[in-house]
């Protein structure tokens, strides 16, 4: 399964660092490519392309704040969560994108 996403906290450290280290380690290990933007105090880092969007299978919003871009996720299945969450469980959210994969 291929996964992009934006992590946004509200201050833009923390929480953003860590949900994205944490998505991408729990979705390695379950053998998805993953690729997460970030977006807070620091800008936007490691921005998602074009061609990443269009051929991911599902978009993962990890923020606690609006986030900027939402338009280029038109069209994919979009699975939006709280920060925390994907802090603290980060192999049972891999599994929930999973089911709505494969449940399309």
């Amino acid at each position: 399964m291929k996964i992009v996403g934006i992590a946004a906290c509200t201050a833009g450290i923390a929480h953003t660092y860590i949900a994205k280290e944490k998505i991408i380690k729990a979705a390695e290990q379950k053998g998805h490519t993953v690729h997460i933007e970030t977006q807070g105090l620091a800008g936007t880092q490691d921005e998602l392309n074009t061609s990443e969007i269009s051929e991911a299978d599902v978009v993962l919003i990890a923020a606690d704040i609006k986030i900027n871009g939402r338009e280029r996720f038109k069209g994919k299945k979009i699975i939006e969560i709280p920060t925390g969450l994907a802090v603290k469980s980060p192999t049972k959210l891999i599994e929930k994108l999973e089911e709505v994969v494969l449940n399309k």
